[in-house]
Protein backbone atom coordinates (compact mmCIF):
# COMPACT_ATOMS: atom_id res chain seq x y z
CA UNK A 1 0.00 0.00 0.00
CA UNK A 2 1.41 3.48 -0.97
CA UNK A 3 1.04 6.06 1.92
CA UNK A 4 -0.44 9.65 0.74
CA UNK A 5 0.77 12.07 2.93
CA UNK A 6 0.21 16.04 2.94
CA UNK A 7 3.01 18.57 3.34
CA UNK A 8 3.63 22.32 3.79
CA UNK A 9 6.88 22.08 1.56
CA UNK A 10 8.46 20.73 -1.06
CA UNK A 11 12.76 20.23 -0.08
CA UNK A 12 15.11 20.70 -2.65
CA UNK A 13 16.30 17.58 -2.55
CA UNK A 14 12.50 15.77 -3.03
CA UNK A 15 11.61 13.93 -6.13
CA UNK A 16 9.51 16.30 -7.65
CA UNK A 17 6.23 16.40 -9.60
CA UNK A 18 5.21 19.90 -11.08
CA UNK A 19 1.45 20.42 -11.76
CA UNK A 20 1.43 22.90 -14.04
CA UNK A 21 -0.37 25.46 -16.99
CA UNK A 22 1.58 26.76 -19.59
CA UNK A 23 2.14 30.30 -17.74
CA UNK A 24 3.87 28.51 -14.65
CA UNK A 25 7.53 29.79 -13.47
CA UNK A 26 9.56 26.72 -13.51
CA UNK A 27 12.73 28.55 -12.69
CA UNK A 28 11.28 29.64 -9.36
CA UNK A 29 10.38 25.54 -8.65
CA UNK A 30 14.27 24.73 -8.96
CA UNK A 31 14.67 24.30 -12.77
CA UNK A 32 17.84 26.65 -14.15
CA UNK A 33 17.65 28.47 -17.43
CA UNK A 34 18.40 25.92 -19.69
CA UNK A 35 15.81 23.21 -18.00
CA UNK A 36 12.99 25.87 -17.20
CA UNK A 37 13.48 26.58 -21.63
CA UNK A 38 13.89 23.19 -22.69
CA UNK A 39 10.36 22.31 -20.74
CA UNK A 40 8.49 25.41 -22.02
CA UNK A 41 9.32 24.02 -25.54
CA UNK A 42 8.28 20.93 -24.94
CA UNK A 43 5.08 21.62 -23.86
CA UNK A 44 4.73 24.08 -26.95
CA UNK A 45 5.31 20.83 -28.89
CA UNK A 46 2.22 19.81 -26.96
CA UNK A 47 3.63 17.00 -24.91
CA UNK A 48 1.46 17.47 -21.42
CA UNK A 49 4.87 15.35 -19.25
CA UNK A 50 8.16 16.29 -19.58
CA UNK A 51 10.68 13.98 -17.61
CA UNK A 52 13.89 15.46 -16.40
CA UNK A 53 16.74 13.70 -14.43
CA UNK A 54 19.11 15.61 -12.00
CA UNK A 55 20.75 13.11 -11.22
CA UNK A 56 20.48 13.80 -7.75
CA UNK A 57 16.59 13.86 -8.08
CA UNK A 58 13.98 13.28 -10.83
CA UNK A 59 11.78 16.12 -11.39
CA UNK A 60 8.21 15.69 -13.72
CA UNK A 61 6.33 18.45 -15.21
CA UNK A 62 2.78 17.44 -15.66
CA UNK A 63 0.80 19.89 -17.81
CA UNK A 64 -2.92 19.79 -16.11
CA UNK A 65 -4.86 18.46 -19.87
CA UNK A 66 -7.60 20.28 -21.40
CA UNK A 67 -10.54 18.01 -21.33
CA UNK A 68 -14.41 18.72 -22.32
CA UNK A 69 -15.36 17.74 -18.89
CA UNK A 70 -14.06 17.59 -15.42
CA UNK A 71 -14.69 14.45 -14.98
CA UNK A 72 -12.02 13.34 -18.36
CA UNK A 73 -9.71 16.00 -16.62
CA UNK A 74 -9.64 13.75 -13.13
CA UNK A 75 -8.89 10.49 -15.70
CA UNK A 76 -6.28 12.42 -17.71
CA UNK A 77 -4.50 12.94 -14.33
CA UNK A 78 -4.73 9.62 -12.85
CA UNK A 79 -3.49 7.87 -15.58
CA UNK A 80 -0.69 10.42 -16.23
CA UNK A 81 -0.04 9.23 -12.46
CA UNK A 82 0.17 5.98 -13.71
CA UNK A 83 2.67 6.71 -16.18
CA UNK A 84 4.72 8.64 -13.52
CA UNK A 85 4.81 5.69 -11.22
CA UNK A 86 5.34 3.52 -13.49
CA UNK A 87 8.99 5.56 -14.31
CA UNK A 88 9.62 5.74 -10.20
CA UNK A 89 9.87 2.15 -9.82
CA UNK A 90 12.24 1.68 -13.38
CA UNK A 91 14.60 4.44 -11.35
CA UNK A 92 13.90 2.63 -7.92
CA UNK A 93 12.50 5.96 -5.74
CA UNK A 94 11.14 5.49 -2.95
CA UNK A 95 9.40 8.49 -2.63
CA UNK A 96 8.03 11.87 -4.35
CA UNK A 97 6.47 14.51 -4.20
CA UNK A 98 3.43 16.94 -6.01
CA UNK A 99 3.87 20.22 -6.19
CA UNK A 100 0.51 21.89 -6.71
CA UNK A 101 1.40 24.92 -8.37
CA UNK A 102 -2.33 25.65 -9.84
CA UNK A 103 -3.81 25.52 -6.79
CA UNK A 104 -6.08 23.06 -7.62
CA UNK A 105 -6.04 19.86 -4.92
CA UNK A 106 -8.80 18.01 -6.55
CA UNK A 107 -6.34 17.37 -9.41
CA UNK A 108 -3.31 16.97 -7.67
CA UNK A 109 -5.44 13.99 -5.80
CA UNK A 110 -6.46 12.82 -8.54
CA UNK A 111 -2.74 12.29 -10.12
CA UNK A 112 -1.90 10.66 -6.17
CA UNK A 113 -4.66 8.39 -6.81
CA UNK A 114 -3.21 6.98 -10.53
CA UNK A 115 -0.15 6.60 -9.18
CA UNK A 116 -1.57 4.62 -5.89
CA UNK A 117 -3.84 2.74 -8.25
CA UNK A 118 -1.09 1.88 -10.72
CA UNK A 119 1.56 0.96 -7.93
CA UNK A 120 -0.30 -2.31 -6.99
CA UNK A 121 1.32 -5.87 -7.21
CA UNK A 122 -0.10 -9.23 -6.66
CA UNK A 123 3.10 -11.07 -6.34
CA UNK A 124 2.64 -12.99 -2.99
CA UNK A 125 3.41 -16.44 -4.42
CA UNK A 126 6.88 -15.58 -6.28
CA UNK A 127 9.79 -17.22 -4.66
CA UNK A 128 11.42 -14.17 -5.74
CA UNK A 129 9.12 -11.56 -5.10
CA UNK A 130 11.74 -9.24 -3.01
CA UNK A 131 13.26 -8.07 -5.97
CA UNK A 132 10.15 -7.78 -8.05
CA UNK A 133 8.49 -5.68 -5.60
CA UNK A 134 7.99 -1.46 -6.62
CA UNK A 135 10.11 0.76 -5.02
CA UNK A 136 7.73 4.07 -4.67
CA UNK A 137 5.82 3.68 -1.46
CA UNK A 138 5.18 7.36 -0.72
CA UNK A 139 3.90 10.12 -2.43
CA UNK A 140 3.67 13.87 -0.39
CA UNK A 141 1.55 16.08 -2.05
CA UNK A 142 1.87 20.13 -1.32
CA UNK A 143 -1.50 22.12 -2.22
CA UNK A 144 -2.66 24.70 -0.66
CA UNK A 145 -6.45 23.90 -0.09
CA UNK A 146 -6.07 20.01 0.28
CA UNK A 147 -7.96 18.90 3.55
CA UNK A 148 -6.68 16.83 5.30
CA UNK A 149 -10.72 14.61 5.42
CA UNK A 150 -10.23 14.60 1.62
CA UNK A 151 -6.74 13.03 1.34
CA UNK A 152 -7.82 10.54 4.53
CA UNK A 153 -10.89 9.51 1.84
CA UNK A 154 -8.60 8.68 -0.91
CA UNK A 155 -6.04 6.61 0.92
CA UNK A 156 -8.81 4.97 2.80
CA UNK A 157 -10.78 4.38 -0.69
CA UNK A 158 -7.77 3.22 -2.53
CA UNK A 159 -6.65 0.81 0.23
CA UNK A 160 -10.03 -0.87 -0.31
CA UNK A 161 -10.02 -1.09 -3.92
CA UNK A 162 -6.49 -2.57 -3.89
CA UNK A 163 -7.99 -5.23 -0.62
CA UNK A 164 -10.65 -5.96 -3.13
CA UNK A 165 -8.58 -6.36 -6.26
CA UNK A 166 -6.50 -9.08 -3.96
CA UNK A 167 -9.41 -10.96 -2.85
CA UNK A 168 -10.37 -12.14 -6.58
CA UNK A 169 -6.73 -11.96 -7.41
CA UNK A 170 -6.55 -15.15 -5.11
CA UNK A 171 -7.34 -18.45 -6.76
CA UNK A 172 -9.58 -20.40 -5.50
CA UNK A 173 -7.57 -23.04 -3.63
CA UNK A 174 -6.56 -20.19 -1.56
CA UNK A 175 -9.67 -18.56 -0.86
CA UNK A 176 -12.83 -20.84 -1.14
CA UNK A 177 -16.30 -19.78 0.49
CA UNK A 178 -14.97 -20.01 3.94
CA UNK A 179 -11.95 -18.90 3.70
CA UNK A 180 -13.83 -15.53 2.02
CA UNK A 181 -15.96 -15.15 4.98
CA UNK A 182 -12.81 -15.20 7.45
CA UNK A 183 -11.58 -12.38 5.55
CA UNK A 184 -14.80 -10.28 5.65
CA UNK A 185 -14.33 -11.07 9.41
CA UNK A 186 -10.89 -9.65 9.49
CA UNK A 187 -11.99 -6.27 7.53
CA UNK A 188 -14.86 -6.05 10.12
CA UNK A 189 -12.43 -5.99 12.76
CA UNK A 190 -9.79 -4.24 11.30
CA UNK A 191 -12.20 -1.16 10.54
CA UNK A 192 -15.03 -1.80 12.70
CA UNK A 193 -17.91 -3.00 11.40
CA UNK A 194 -20.31 -6.06 12.72
CA UNK A 195 -20.05 -9.40 10.80
CA UNK A 196 -21.98 -12.48 11.31
CA UNK A 197 -21.00 -15.47 9.09
CA UNK A 198 -24.44 -18.13 8.59
CA UNK A 199 -23.01 -21.85 9.02
CA UNK A 200 -24.38 -24.32 6.15
CA UNK A 201 -26.75 -25.58 8.66
CA UNK A 202 -28.56 -22.04 8.77
CA UNK A 203 -28.78 -21.75 5.69
CA UNK A 204 -30.69 -24.74 5.07
CA UNK A 205 -32.75 -23.74 8.12
CA UNK A 206 -33.48 -20.63 6.49
CA UNK A 207 -34.30 -22.71 3.07
CA UNK A 208 -31.79 -21.28 0.87
CA UNK A 209 -32.60 -23.21 -2.17
CA UNK A 210 -30.74 -21.24 -4.81
CA UNK A 211 -27.29 -21.05 -2.91
CA UNK A 212 -27.86 -24.79 -1.79
CA UNK A 213 -28.34 -25.82 -5.09
CA UNK A 214 -25.30 -24.50 -6.91
CA UNK A 215 -23.44 -25.85 -3.40
CA UNK A 216 -24.39 -29.27 -4.31
CA UNK A 217 -21.45 -29.82 -6.81
CA UNK A 218 -18.94 -28.64 -4.43
CA UNK A 219 -16.90 -30.27 -1.50
CA UNK A 220 -16.63 -27.53 0.50
CA UNK A 221 -19.97 -25.93 2.44
CA UNK A 222 -21.11 -22.41 1.28
CA UNK A 223 -21.49 -19.92 3.36
CA UNK A 224 -23.73 -16.64 3.72
CA UNK A 225 -21.63 -13.26 5.07
CA UNK A 226 -23.85 -10.72 6.82
CA UNK A 227 -21.96 -7.12 7.23
CA UNK A 228 -23.38 -3.96 8.82
CA UNK A 229 -22.10 -0.81 9.88
CA UNK A 230 -24.44 1.59 11.58
CA UNK A 231 -22.60 4.77 13.27
CA UNK A 232 -24.07 7.26 15.61
CA UNK A 233 -26.31 9.86 13.62
CA UNK A 234 -26.22 8.09 10.23
CA UNK A 235 -27.84 10.32 7.45
CA UNK A 236 -30.56 7.48 6.42
CA UNK A 237 -33.39 5.86 8.59
CA UNK A 238 -33.81 3.18 6.76
CA UNK A 239 -30.03 0.99 5.39
CA UNK A 240 -28.60 0.98 2.23
CA UNK A 241 -27.49 -2.67 1.47
CA UNK A 242 -25.19 -4.30 -0.73
CA UNK A 243 -25.34 -7.79 -2.32
CA UNK A 244 -22.62 -9.13 -4.22
CA UNK A 245 -22.00 -12.18 -6.03
CA UNK A 246 -19.29 -14.76 -4.10
CA UNK A 247 -18.93 -17.65 -6.46
CA UNK A 248 -15.43 -18.24 -5.41
CA UNK A 249 -14.55 -20.12 -8.86
CA UNK A 250 -17.09 -20.64 -11.50
CA UNK A 251 -17.18 -24.11 -13.92
CA UNK A 252 -20.23 -24.14 -15.41
CA UNK A 253 -21.03 -27.18 -13.28
CA UNK A 254 -22.90 -29.54 -15.57
CA UNK A 255 -23.17 -27.00 -18.23
CA UNK A 256 -19.75 -26.83 -18.36
CA UNK A 257 -18.20 -24.09 -19.65
CA UNK A 258 -17.85 -24.94 -23.50
CA UNK A 259 -15.35 -22.27 -24.72
CA UNK A 260 -11.76 -22.84 -24.79
CA UNK A 261 -9.72 -20.98 -22.20
CA UNK A 262 -13.19 -19.66 -20.81
CA UNK A 263 -12.21 -21.45 -17.46
CA UNK A 264 -8.87 -19.59 -16.39
CA UNK A 265 -10.27 -16.75 -15.54
CA UNK A 266 -13.03 -17.73 -13.12
CA UNK A 267 -11.33 -17.41 -9.86
CA UNK A 268 -12.80 -13.65 -10.15
CA UNK A 269 -16.43 -15.16 -10.21
CA UNK A 270 -16.78 -13.41 -6.52
CA UNK A 271 -16.02 -9.87 -7.60
CA UNK A 272 -19.24 -8.37 -6.77
CA UNK A 273 -18.83 -9.73 -3.16
CA UNK A 274 -15.02 -8.79 -3.00
CA UNK A 275 -16.61 -5.01 -3.75
CA UNK A 276 -18.94 -4.76 -1.18
CA UNK A 277 -16.89 -6.66 1.81
CA UNK A 278 -14.06 -3.71 0.67
CA UNK A 279 -16.44 -1.13 0.24
CA UNK A 280 -17.66 -2.05 3.64
CA UNK A 281 -14.16 -1.43 4.90
CA UNK A 282 -13.53 2.05 3.39
CA UNK A 283 -16.92 3.51 5.03
CA UNK A 284 -16.47 2.11 8.27
CA UNK A 285 -12.83 2.85 8.17
CA UNK A 286 -14.04 6.58 6.74
CA UNK A 287 -16.42 6.94 9.13
CA UNK A 288 -19.09 7.91 7.10
CA UNK A 289 -22.43 8.85 8.50
CA UNK A 290 -24.57 6.16 6.60
CA UNK A 291 -26.18 3.03 7.57
CA UNK A 292 -24.84 0.29 5.28
CA UNK A 293 -25.43 -3.38 5.20
CA UNK A 294 -23.65 -5.90 3.31
CA UNK A 295 -24.76 -9.92 2.08
CA UNK A 296 -22.34 -11.99 0.31
CA UNK A 297 -23.46 -15.45 -0.37
CA UNK A 298 -20.49 -17.09 -1.40
CA UNK A 299 -20.12 -21.03 -2.87
CA UNK A 300 -18.00 -22.67 -5.76
CA UNK A 301 -20.07 -23.77 -8.88
CA UNK A 302 -18.78 -27.37 -10.04
CA UNK A 303 -20.08 -30.51 -11.76
CA UNK A 304 -19.24 -32.75 -9.11
CA UNK A 305 -20.85 -34.70 -6.30
CA UNK A 306 -24.74 -34.06 -6.70
CA UNK A 307 -24.43 -31.20 -8.81
CA UNK A 308 -28.09 -29.45 -9.57
CA UNK A 309 -28.51 -30.66 -13.28
CA UNK A 310 -30.41 -29.12 -16.43
CA UNK A 311 -33.93 -29.55 -15.30
CA UNK A 312 -34.35 -29.65 -12.08
CA UNK A 313 -37.03 -27.86 -10.29
CA UNK A 314 -34.96 -25.86 -6.92
CA UNK A 315 -37.42 -23.70 -4.54
CA UNK A 316 -35.98 -20.78 -3.48
CA UNK A 317 -35.41 -19.05 -0.17
CA UNK A 318 -38.52 -16.83 -1.30
CA UNK A 319 -40.91 -20.13 -1.94
CA UNK A 320 -40.67 -19.43 -5.64
CA UNK A 321 -39.77 -22.38 -7.69
CA UNK A 322 -37.26 -22.00 -10.61
CA UNK A 323 -36.90 -24.63 -13.30
CA UNK A 324 -33.02 -24.53 -13.91
CA UNK A 325 -31.92 -25.10 -17.50
CA UNK A 326 -28.34 -24.19 -17.53
CA UNK A 327 -26.25 -24.54 -14.00
CA UNK A 328 -24.05 -21.58 -15.29
CA UNK A 329 -26.68 -19.40 -15.08
CA UNK A 330 -25.81 -19.96 -10.93
CA UNK A 331 -24.81 -16.31 -10.29
CA UNK A 332 -28.60 -15.55 -10.32
CA UNK A 333 -29.69 -18.61 -8.25
CA UNK A 334 -27.49 -17.76 -5.30
CA UNK A 335 -28.12 -13.70 -5.37
CA UNK A 336 -32.11 -14.15 -5.90
CA UNK A 337 -31.79 -15.84 -1.95
CA UNK A 338 -30.26 -12.59 -0.65
CA UNK A 339 -32.42 -9.97 -2.60
CA UNK A 340 -35.15 -11.99 -0.84
CA UNK A 341 -33.05 -12.34 2.55
CA UNK A 342 -32.61 -8.38 2.09
CA UNK A 343 -36.59 -7.87 2.50
CA UNK A 344 -36.22 -8.10 6.01
CA UNK A 345 -34.24 -4.49 6.42
CA UNK A 346 -37.00 -2.23 4.41
CA UNK A 347 -33.52 -0.89 2.66
CA UNK A 348 -33.70 2.85 1.87
CA UNK A 349 -31.97 0.91 -1.92
CA UNK A 350 -30.31 -1.78 -2.77
CA UNK A 351 -27.48 -1.78 -4.89
CA UNK A 352 -25.96 -5.21 -6.27
CA UNK A 353 -22.95 -6.07 -7.77
CA UNK A 354 -21.84 -9.46 -9.61
CA UNK A 355 -19.95 -10.47 -12.39
CA UNK A 356 -23.29 -11.95 -14.03
CA UNK A 357 -23.30 -12.08 -17.84
CA UNK A 358 -21.07 -12.27 -21.11
CA UNK A 359 -24.02 -10.65 -22.83
CA UNK A 360 -23.43 -7.54 -20.77
CA UNK A 361 -19.44 -7.52 -21.25
CA UNK A 362 -19.99 -8.10 -24.65
CA UNK A 363 -22.33 -5.10 -24.91
CA UNK A 364 -19.96 -2.81 -23.63
CA UNK A 365 -16.66 -4.49 -23.14
CA UNK A 366 -14.83 -3.37 -19.85
CA UNK A 367 -14.98 0.75 -20.19
CA UNK A 368 -17.70 0.70 -18.02
CA UNK A 369 -20.74 -1.10 -16.12
CA UNK A 370 -24.19 -2.36 -17.13
CA UNK A 371 -26.77 -0.97 -14.58
CA UNK A 372 -30.42 -1.49 -14.74
CA UNK A 373 -32.81 -1.09 -12.16
CA UNK A 374 -36.35 0.83 -10.50
CA UNK A 375 -34.84 3.07 -8.10
CA UNK A 376 -35.83 6.64 -8.41
CA UNK A 377 -34.50 9.22 -10.74
CA UNK A 378 -32.62 10.88 -7.66
CA UNK A 379 -30.52 8.56 -6.77
CA UNK A 380 -30.00 6.82 -10.46
CA UNK A 381 -28.47 9.84 -11.14
CA UNK A 382 -26.33 10.09 -8.11
CA UNK A 383 -25.02 6.68 -9.11
CA UNK A 384 -24.60 8.08 -12.41
CA UNK A 385 -22.31 11.25 -11.45
CA UNK A 386 -20.54 9.15 -8.89
CA UNK A 387 -19.83 6.86 -11.84
CA UNK A 388 -18.53 9.91 -14.36
CA UNK A 389 -16.12 11.19 -11.08
CA UNK A 390 -13.88 7.75 -10.65
CA UNK A 391 -14.43 7.00 -14.37
CA UNK A 392 -16.45 3.89 -13.50
CA UNK A 393 -19.21 4.64 -15.77
CA UNK A 394 -22.89 3.46 -15.83
CA UNK A 395 -24.78 1.99 -18.96
CA UNK A 396 -28.00 2.36 -18.22
CA UNK A 397 -30.46 -1.03 -19.88
CA UNK A 398 -33.48 -1.09 -20.48
CA UNK A 399 -35.87 -3.04 -17.70
CA UNK A 400 -39.48 -3.09 -18.89
CA UNK A 401 -41.36 -5.64 -17.93
CA UNK A 402 -42.00 -7.57 -21.13
CA UNK A 403 -38.91 -9.27 -21.27
CA UNK A 404 -40.20 -11.50 -18.21
CA UNK A 405 -42.58 -13.44 -20.83
CA UNK A 406 -38.38 -14.79 -21.59
CA UNK A 407 -38.78 -15.79 -18.60
CA UNK A 408 -41.59 -18.23 -18.06
CA UNK A 409 -41.80 -22.11 -17.86
CA UNK A 410 -44.40 -23.96 -18.26
CA UNK A 411 -43.61 -26.06 -15.05
CA UNK A 412 -42.44 -24.05 -12.89
CA UNK A 413 -42.79 -20.19 -11.67
CA UNK A 414 -39.65 -19.31 -13.77
CA UNK A 415 -36.69 -20.16 -15.75
CA UNK A 416 -33.54 -19.49 -14.57
CA UNK A 417 -32.48 -18.14 -18.43
CA UNK A 418 -34.54 -16.51 -20.79
CA UNK A 419 -33.02 -17.18 -24.28
CA UNK A 420 -30.30 -16.20 -27.01
CA UNK A 421 -31.09 -12.14 -27.27
CA UNK A 422 -31.48 -9.68 -24.25
CA UNK A 423 -29.53 -11.91 -22.02
CA UNK A 424 -28.02 -9.07 -19.14
CA UNK A 425 -31.56 -7.66 -19.05
CA UNK A 426 -33.59 -10.92 -18.60
CA UNK A 427 -30.71 -11.85 -15.60
CA UNK A 428 -31.84 -8.58 -14.39
CA UNK A 429 -35.51 -8.82 -14.59
CA UNK A 430 -35.10 -12.68 -12.82
CA UNK A 431 -33.73 -11.06 -9.93
CA UNK A 432 -36.05 -8.45 -9.79
CA UNK A 433 -38.75 -10.83 -8.96
CA UNK A 434 -37.30 -11.61 -5.38
CA UNK A 435 -37.34 -7.74 -4.05
CA UNK A 436 -40.22 -5.48 -2.92
CA UNK A 437 -37.88 -2.55 -2.39
CA UNK A 438 -35.99 0.28 -4.93
CA UNK A 439 -33.16 -1.92 -6.78
CA UNK A 440 -30.32 -1.60 -8.90
CA UNK A 441 -28.52 -4.60 -10.51
CA UNK A 442 -24.75 -3.64 -11.34
CA UNK A 443 -23.44 -6.02 -14.09
CA UNK A 444 -19.27 -6.11 -13.49
CA UNK A 445 -18.41 -8.59 -15.88
CA UNK A 446 -17.18 -6.48 -18.57
CA UNK A 447 -14.53 -4.10 -16.16
CA UNK A 448 -13.94 -6.72 -13.10
CA UNK A 449 -10.75 -8.48 -14.46
CA UNK A 450 -9.18 -7.35 -17.53
CA UNK A 451 -6.79 -9.51 -19.53
CA UNK A 452 -4.05 -6.53 -20.57
CA UNK A 453 -3.33 -3.61 -18.03
CA UNK A 454 -5.29 -0.27 -18.65
CA UNK A 455 -3.72 2.60 -17.00
CA UNK A 456 -3.72 2.39 -13.22
CA UNK A 457 -6.26 -0.72 -13.89
CA UNK A 458 -3.94 -3.58 -13.90
CA UNK A 459 -4.04 -6.61 -15.60
CA UNK A 460 -6.25 -8.96 -13.57
CA UNK A 461 -8.92 -8.08 -10.84
CA UNK A 462 -9.13 -3.84 -11.19
CA UNK A 463 -11.66 -3.96 -7.93
CA UNK A 464 -14.36 -2.06 -9.87
CA UNK A 465 -17.46 -0.93 -8.08
CA UNK A 466 -15.93 0.05 -4.75
CA UNK A 467 -14.34 3.61 -5.77
CA UNK A 468 -17.88 4.49 -7.26
CA UNK A 469 -20.12 3.63 -4.77
CA UNK A 470 -17.15 4.76 -2.05
CA UNK A 471 -18.19 8.34 -4.12
CA UNK A 472 -21.23 7.62 -3.78
CA UNK A 473 -21.74 7.25 0.13
CA UNK A 474 -19.17 10.02 0.71
CA UNK A 475 -21.73 12.81 -1.70
CA UNK A 476 -24.69 11.69 0.48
Amino acid sequence: MTTLKKIAAVSANDNLIILCSRKTNFQALGLNLTEANFVKSELEQDKKQVVLNQFRRFIFVQLIPEKKSGAQTLEAMRRAGDGIAKVCNEFKLKTVSIADTENKPALALALAEGMALGNYQFIKYKSDRRTELHSLNMICINSKNLKEVELSNLSICVEATLIARSLVNEPVNHLNAVKLAKEFERLGKEAGFQVEVLSEAKIQSLKMGGLLAVNQGSIDPPTFTVMEYKPRGAKNKRPFVLIGKGVTYDTGGLSLKPTANSMDLMKCDMAGGAAVGALMYAVAKAKLKVHVIALVPATDNRPGENAFAPGDIITMMSGQTVEMLNSDAEGRMILADALHYAKRYEPELVCEFSTLTGAAAAAIGGGGIVVMGNANESYKNKLKKSGEEVYERLAEFPFWEEYDEMLKSEIADMKNIGGPAAGAITAGRFLLKYTNYPYMHFDIAGPAFISGKDGYRPKGATGVGVRLMFNFFKNL
